[in-house]
């Protein structure tokens, strides 16, 4: 029986005292090395994997300090301290030697609490009435998303504003948990693109994501779509910052993103 590609992507070897050995997958090749959501995912998948897990992901922060090359790399990763409802985690991905990501995670235990909120999903059609248009082919990891653009679907004309809105989901649909769902948080092509109207050297520097969205919220969910959106504040000498939520179709805001990127041009 075949598996998903992105379940492909994220299987690790166990090599025991919080290591772990994996391998870089053609599907999820971007510009230059993998994906960096399918890398934060990877992380995600580390943690979920060792034995003195506690609960489920609360907040991640990935520091992308180089490049993965194609093929094999090691993930350490341990837990710095437990407390009684939550966890924190530093995690290090290398490759012969020399560190291509450090990682930060808060894992924790989720329990019944005063709820509300004050942000709202963006007003948009359902996805079944946004027509599909994804990135272009060349880009191997977008091919692996159904993407439905509402808002700043990739052209050449520019733009006067960074918002893009859309439906994504994985291709073919896979049921959402935390792994998938950190993987989605970076599935914005850089919003450097969409201001100038053309593709500029860029990446992700640091990326960190807060998720709302429990284990049975997530098993509810399936495999619908999920409500994208993501803005930018400031380009300034090189660097932008990027904003994102993800809501699930019924309005519930899964999960936040919020990264900075280096580009030039």
């Amino acid at each position: 029986m075949s598996t998903h590609p992105f379940d492909d992507a994220l299987e690790l070897e166990q090599l025991g005292d919080g290591r772990f050995r994996g391998r870089t997958t053609a599907p999820y090749n971007n510009m230059v090395g993998p994906f960096g959501g399918v890398t934060a995912a990877i992380l995600v998948r580390a943690i979920e994997l060792h034995p003195d897990r506690l609960g489920d992901p609360v907040s991640l922060t990935v520091n992308f300090a180089g490049p993965v090359a194609e093929g094999p790399f090691d993930i350490h990763a341990r837990p710095v301290r437990t407390n009684r409802s939550n966890q924190h985690w530093y995690l290090e991905l290398s490759q012969d030697g020399t560190i291509a990501t450090t990682a930060t995670a808060v894992f924790g235990t989720r329990r019944e609490t005063w709820d509300d909120i004050e942000s709202a999903p963006p007003v948009v059609p359902s996805a079944d009435e946004v027509e599909r248009a994804g990135l272009p082919d060349f880009i191997a990891w977008a091919q692996n998303y159904e993407m439905r653009f509402h808002a700043g679907a990739l052209d050449e004309t520019g733009s006067a504003d960074s918002v893009a809105t859309l439906w994504v989901r994985d291709s073919p649909p896979r049921p959402l948990d935390h792994v998938a769902l950190t993987s989605m948080t970076d599935i914005f092509y850089p919003r450097v693109f969409q201001r100038r109207g053309q593709y500029l050297p860029a990446g992700t520097i640091s990326l960190t994501i807060h998720y709302f969205a429990t284990a049975e919220d997530l098993a509810a969910h399936g495999d619908a779509h999920v409500l994208a959106t993501a803005h930018a504040r400031r380009f300034h000498r090189g660097y932008f910052d990027q904003s994102a939520e993800l809501w699930s179709a019924s309005g519930e805001l899964l999960a936040t993103g919020h990264q900075v990127v280096y580009y030039k041009g």
